[in-house]
């Protein structure tokens, strides 16, 4: 199936990662943040000091306690984290030298139905790899999704490039998705860009169905790729992952324990040398920055620039990201920036004259170039947005608490992802992102 989008932007940001594998030093401690995870409340069940193998639970699900955290290195529990009233913010694992790994038992595809996948990576703490619309939460294992969808590509700012990650990954790829294709009764959706020649082991997978996505960003977003593929009704779930989660739920089966080894992007206008890592969940950025990153105060994001989170120099990807961003901080002010010819200013309209050069890269920063106001009518979230809701109403509902409203202009189609270009374009300064949280927020607790 071929599906083109025609809405969307893709934003010119200098510092894409080459295509390059390079060393670390392994890091003194690993973090596993329940923050990561959107409305989880943890249940510890370790404390400081004790030691935990890779793959042994630190807390689980306070409301489900069926879906288990588990530690992605062996060591010794340092510290749990907390913040205002007492909300634990991060679990700090000391990590052994070399690391120890729980075993589980290992399964061939051919012997496991889907009680069993289930069961075993609820067991081994790969449950919240998989993740459900509407409301982007960990999935509900008694659920049964309509469909599954796997977008084998990022169309975000200096994504990674999955087709370079995943070059000779074919068979391990393909077991993962013959796992967690038995999780459904329906379609399972593996998506590649079709603006590029995707790698073999995406273009040969079997026993999916293979979706070719044409335009610009936010074509890469896995909630674009739901509404015009199998749109999401009240009552529907649909489930989804990212390409190096299959090949994690792959190597778990196949060699017994839980590896939380990925591959990351270092990217951003203020880093020397932009390149790929392979790394193990939870790691501190530290010692990938290090003696690798340009003067000047600088903005460090776990994700990318339109949706990711900010940390501080030390801090740990989260666990959802592949990618981290360096970019200038922004924190100055403009008198009439906007009278300026703006040459090396970038802008979605033709404010400035940069409009003209548009393969040109820029250093862009995180100055918003403004404060929050009334909003004004211009038609630019329509612009960016391919989903066949009216945006701005639907912020309004949210705005104003209208559940009914909210329902009927396809709050469940919608995700805060899939507002970030709107929020970027905004002339009002508007938090889109935030403002459809808190709607989904609270349609899932009024509604559930």
């Amino acid at each position: 199936m071929d599906v083109r989008i025609y809405k969307g932007a893709n934003i010119k940001i200098k510092g894409v990662a080459d295509r390059v594998y390079a060393n670390i030093s392994k890091s003194s401690y690993y973090a596993v943040k329940p923050t990561d995870f959107h409305l989880l409340i943890p249940k510890m069940v370790v404390k400081v000091g004790d030691y935990v193998k890779a793959g042994e639970i630190l807390f689980f699900d306070k409301n489900n306690d069926q879906i288990k955290f588990t530690s992605p290195v062996s060591g010794v529990v340092s510290d749990i984290v907390r913040g205002p009233k007492r909300k634990i913010l991060k679990v700090l694992v000391k990590s052994d030298d070399e690391i120890v790994y729980k075993q589980f038992e290992k399964k061939s595809i051919t012997d496991i139905d889907r009680s069993i996948i289930v069961k075993d990576m609820l067991n081994g703490g790969l449950w919240p790899l998989i993740r459900q619309r509407p409301f982007a939460t960990i999935a509900n294992p008694s659920d049964k999704p309509k469909s599954i969808f796997i977008s084998a590509f990022d169309s975000s700012p200096l994504a990674p490039d999955n087709d370079f990650i995943f070059h000779g990954d074919k068979e391990l790829f393909q077991m993962g998705l013959d796992i967690v294709s038995k999780l459904s009764e329906g379609t399972t959706h593996l998506n590649l860009d079709g603006n590029s020649n995707s790698a073999q082991s995406f273009r040969n997978a079997s026993g999916v169905q293979i979706n070719n996505i044409y335009g610009p960003h936010p074509s890469g977003n896995v909630g674009v790729q739901i509404h015009h593929i199998d749109p999401i009704n009240k009552g529907d779930i649909v489930w989804y992952l990212s390409p190096q989660d299959i090949v994690m739920i792959a190597r778990f089966f196949r060699d017994g324990k839980y590896d939380a080894s990925k591959i990351i992007a270092l990217t951003g206008s203020k880093v020397k040398k932009p390149r790929y890592y392979r790394i193990v969940q939870g790691m501190s950025i530290k010692s990938i920055v290090d003696n690798n990153l340009y003067e000047g105060d600088k903005r460090f994001i776990s994700g990318n620039v339109l949706t990711g989170t900010k940390i501080n120099e030390d801090g740990y990807i989260s666990y959802y990201d592949f990618q981290i961003t360096v970019i200038p901080e922004g924190n100055y002010s403009e008198f009439f920036g906007w009278l300026l010819p703006g040459l090396n200013k970038f802008s979605l309209s033709r404010t400035f004259f940069s409009w003209l050069s548009r393969k040109k890269e820029y250093d862009l920063d995180s100055n918003t170039h403004g404060e929050e106001r009334a909003y004004v009518v211009t038609g630019q979230y329509e612009s960016y947005f391919p989903i066949d809701v009216f945006p701005v109403q639907l912020v309004k509902a949210v705005l104003i608490e209208d559940i009914e409203l909210m329902e009927k202009l396809g709050i469940y189609e919608v995700d805060t992802e899939d507002f970030a270009l709107c929020e970027y374009s905004c002339t009002s300064k508007v938090p889109v992102q935030s403002i459809i949280r808190k709607g989904l927020d609270l349609i899932k607790k009024e509604c559930s």
